[in-house]
């Protein structure tokens, strides 16, 4: 049950962003993937992504 309920989750989160009008990247796409399969944590994600996004140590901003 958990798991399904993680997929819902998931597919909700990007519906949402893609209504916005913002393209989810296929990496951000990919992680999700691995997370729904049980690969992956969310933990295991936000140290990608706060890896993928700080630079010297500092959160580079858009």
């Amino acid at each position: 049950m958990k798991n399904e309920n993680n997929v819902k989750a998931w597919d909700h989160a990007i519906g949402i962003v893609q209504v916005e009008g913002i393209k989810p990247s296929q990496e951000f796409l990919e992680l999700a993937e691995k997370e729904k399969r049980g690969e992956l944590t969310n933990d295991d994600i936000r140290k990608v992504l706060v890896k993928k996004y700080t630079v010297n140590g500092e959160p580079v901003h858009a």
